[in-house]
């Protein structure tokens, strides 16, 4: 039987945050067994805590939003994919604003920070997620599928029109491995129509084409050019990996997303949580 799994040292990150364009410092820390993951607002008065938990989702526009009383922490899922495709079931995530840095878009420097700060296994035995039937949840013209299967595998295809492809279409099985050469240097992305919405909900402000692409008139617009000719389907397979460890548990089962979202993963999450209860 696996075992539990936190960090062997601290690591930090600092940079800009990505909606609130404010300067941001992260650190890693490990945490005894059975802690999970847990964010904490070093800068609030008392250091209050957010338990990763999809319970504990309060918003999912453009990220995912989890909170618990005065304490709110804006987009996850990057750092929550790393530690999930790293098996590091329990660590402590402190953070001296609402948000992590963006870095370059991606997950990739989470991942590092993982692989620098080393993992170490603990007594207790790993807790996994599996499922006992198939889920599916539909919203709007996208669709989230999780069948039984003994190990972490996604299905992505997304569609926006845009170039090199019109439509882009991921599939592997999740693994520490193929997690950080796959997925984790694949970067956010945003439709340009979709911007000035996103800045008059004072979203963005952190945002750049160092950190992001851009779609616009059937282009992919970035200012190094794409890593992966289907970079935006890798990006939705990240955000996916990390909205499903909002069930706390490594996650078993082969999910097949089209069009997926936050809000559809989150929903996802849920039913997850309903059916392991």
């Amino acid at each position: 039987m696996a075992k539990q799994k936190t960090l062997k040292n601290s690591v930090f990150l600092s940079g800009i945050a990505l909606h609130t364009g404010a300067r941001a410092k992260l650190n890693l820390s490990p945490a005894p067994e059975n802690t999970g993951i847990v964010f904490k607002r070093i800068d609030l008065p008392g250091s209050p805590e957010v338990k990763a938990s999809a319970a504990n989702v309060v918003d999912v526009r453009r990220g995912t939003t989890i909170a618990s009383g005065n304490a709110r922490v804006y987009t996850v899922e990057h750092v929550l994919a790393s530690l999930h495709a790293a098996e590091v079931d329990n660590a402590i995530v402190e953070m001296d604003g609402l948000e992590p840095p963006i870095a370059d878009g991606s997950a990739e420097p989470y991942t590092q920070m993982i692989i620098d700060a080393g993992t170490v296994e603990q007594s207790a035995d790993a807790k996994y997620w599996t499922a006992s039937s198939p889920i599916i949840v539909e919203e709007g013209d996208t669709k989230m599928v999780l069948l039984p299967y003994d190990k972490f595998k996604i299905t992505c295809i997304v569609s926006y029109g845009a170039s090199p492809l019109d439509t882009q279409y991921f599939s592997g099985e999740i693994t520490t491995e193929s997690f950080a050469a796959e997925l984790a240097p694949s970067r956010t992305f945003c439709l340009y129509k979709e911007l000035e919405q996103l800045l008059a909900l004072g979203l963005v402000k952190g945002g750049s084409l160092d950190s992001a692409a851009v779609i616009h008139n059937g282009a992919i617009i970035c200012k190094e050019g794409l890593r992966y000719q289907n970079e935006l389907a890798r990006h939705k397979t990240l955000d996916i990996v990390g909205d499903m460890y909002l069930v706390g548990r490594r996650v078993k089962a082969h999910i097949i997303a089209v069009k997926p979202g936050h809000p559809i993963n989150i929903r996802l999450a849920n039913e997850m949580l309903k059916q392991s209860l």
